[in-house]
C-alpha cells in the first residue's frame, strides 16, 4: 500500500485551519456588526426625538436645496430673456468672451442646447447650437477688439468654415460672426459656399434682443422633416 506523503496532509491541514479561521472572523464581524445594529435601533426606539430631529434637518435640508436651485434656474431665464448687449460691449470683450456672449444669444433667443466648442482643434466651430425648429447651428466667430476699424475677414476663414461646418459638425446652418467687418468679395462667395454672413451692422441688431438671428438671415434651409414645426 502507498502511503500519501506526510508534508501534502500538514498542507492540508493548514489550509482548512487557515478557512476556519477566516469563517470564525467573518461570523464574529457579522454578529458584532448586528449587535451594534440592533443597539441602534434600540436606541433610537428609546430616543425617538433624534430620529425625528434628524428628520426635520433632512428635509429642511433638502427643501433648502430645491429651492434654491428652482431660484438659480429661475434667474438664469430671467438673465437669458433680459440679455442684451451693445457694440461698445461686445468690442471690448476678450476673442474667447465674445464666443460666450454668441453662446447666450443663441440661449437667449430659444436654443437650449447652445454651446461654446471653440479651441484648439474646433475645425472652425466656435459655437453650435439648435434653434426651436430643429435646424443644427455651427458659428464661427471674428472677434475685433477695435471693431470696424479692424482687420476685415477674408474669404480663406468663409473657405475654411464651408469645408468643415456641414461636412464635420453636421450643420443646417453655417454662420460666420463678427463685431468688425468682412472684405468686399465675401458678400458674393457666401452664398455660392451656402455661409451666412453676421457683420457688424446685423450684429447691431441681434445684440439688443429685438428678433432673433433667423428672423434676420435670409434663405435659411426649412426645419428637418420629423420636426414639431416641419
Amino acid at each position: 500500500m502507498t502511503r500519501r506523503p506526510a508534508r501534502r496532509r500538514s498542507g492540508r491541514r493548514r489550509t482548512r485551519k487557515s478557512q476556519r479561521g477566516e469563517l470564525g472572523a467573518v461570523l464574529l464581524a457579522s454578529a458584532v456588526a448586528i449587535s451594534l445594529f440592533v443597539a441602534l435601533v434600540n436606541w433610537l426606539v428609546e430616543n425617538w426625538w433624534v430620529l425625528v430631529l434628524l428628520v426635520i434637518v433632512a428635509a429642511a435640508l433638502g427643501g433648502g436645496w430645491l429651492y434654491q436651485r428652482r431660484q438659480r434656474a429661475r434667474w438664469e431665464q430671467v438673465r437669458a430673456e433680459g440679455l442684451r448687449y451693445t457694440l461698445p460691449q461686445l468690442d471690448a470683450l476678450h476673442h474667447r468672451q465674445f464666443e460666450y456672449a454668441v453662446r447666450d444669444l443663441m440661449r437667449r433667443d430659444g436654443c437650449k442646447d447652445a454651446a461654446q466648442v471653440g479651441g484648439t482643434g474646433d475645425n472652425g466651430a466656435d459655437v453650435t447650437a439648435t434653434d426651436p425648429f430643429g435646424r443644427r447651428w455651427v458659428i464661427q466667430c471674428k472677434h475685433r477688439r477695435a471693431g470696424l476699424a479692424g482687420s476685415a475677414v477674408g474669404t480663406p476663414d468663409l473657405h475654411v468654415l464651408s469645408g468643415t461646418g456641414r461636412q464635420l459638425h453636421g450643420a443646417d446652418v453655417v454662420v460666420l460672426v463678427t463685431n468688425g467687418r468682412f472684405s468686399s468679395k465675401c458678400a458674393p462667395l457666401a452664398p455660392r459656399l451656402g455661409l451666412h454672413l453676421v457683420d457688424r451692422h446685423l450684429l447691431s441688431e441681434w445684440a439688443p434682443g429685438s428678433r432673433p438671428l433667423w428672423d434676420l438671415l435670409r434663405q435659411l434651409p426649412p426645419p428637418p422633416k420629423g420636426s414639431a414645426l416641419s
